[in-house]
């Protein structure tokens, strides 16, 4: 296949969300948004009531409901990884350039999550092209949704164990694990939004048939991030 070029596109990320996509590239975006919405709301929804039957006393019934949070959490994690080797390696391939900006750390809620964040901002301003400042952004929110996800399912398996000693501390960990990657939906949402306005027409069934699944193995060693990693909201992120 012969690979094209696309040229720097002037705008921001703004002028991209108000932007209108094509109907075939709105029905590619609409469909990955559907899922991983109603997976979040699954997810979401679970935990709020976990945590609301704790908050209450009734701690039998809160480790009732959050027994199967750990699945509803991988539920999310897995089509947003996905998605976002999706736009990885398409965009190695073919040297897609979308619109994007730095990773606030005032939007998460871990130190881990936070100091990510922070590297990023600065490889933004170190590196000198956007493609490159693009790859840096996927694979931080790539390490960031894998880690978080392990996060949550290690604080939840803590919470079934009697001898835990701290369960205030890992009921807090599910929380702010829960309120990072919602970030990271967020930001890899409108991040999507503005890689399908610079994605070329006749690419478009190629990236669709990657978020389906069918063409990006997630064992490919392409697709493995180098690690710098040691509440709810529906809203845009700052800046966005």
């Amino acid at each position: 296949m012969r690979i094209t070029f696309t040229p720097l596109r002037v705008g921001s990320v703004s002028q991209d969300w108000r932007s209108a996509l094509s109907a075939e590239k709105s029905r590619t975006y609409l469909d990955a948004l559907r899922g991983l919405e109603t997976s979040y709301a699954m997810f979401s929804i679970n935990l709020d009531e976990a945590l609301g039957l704790r908050r209450n006393g009734r701690f039998g019934k809160a480790h009732q409901a959050l027994s199967v949070t750990p699945a509803l959490c991988k539920r999310l994690a897995d089509p947003l990884m996905l998605l976002l080797r999706a736009m990885l390696t398409h965009a190695k391939h073919f040297r897609i350039v979308p619109h994007l900006s730095p990773l606030d750390p005032e939007n998460f809620q871990q130190a881990k999550s936070r100091r990510a964040a922070s590297f990023n901002g600065i490889c933004s301003r170190i590196f000198l092209s956007q493609r490159s400042q693009f790859l840096h952004k996927i694979s931080t929110l790539l390490e960031l949704v894998e880690n978080l996800a392990e996060s949550f399912s290690y604080a939840a398996e803590e919470l079934n164990d009697p001898s835990t000693v701290q369960p205030e501390r890992e009921w807090d960990l599910l929380d702010a694990s829960h309120y990072d990657l919602n970030t990271c939906l967020r930001e890899s949402i409108v991040l999507l939004k503005c890689f399908l306005l610079a994605l070329p027409e006749e690419q478009l069934l190629e990236f669709s048939a990657a978020l389906n699944g069918s063409r990006i193995p997630s064992s490919s060693p392409v697709l493995a991030p180098k690690r710098h990693l040691a509440h709810r909201r529906m809203t845009l992120l700052k800046g966005q």
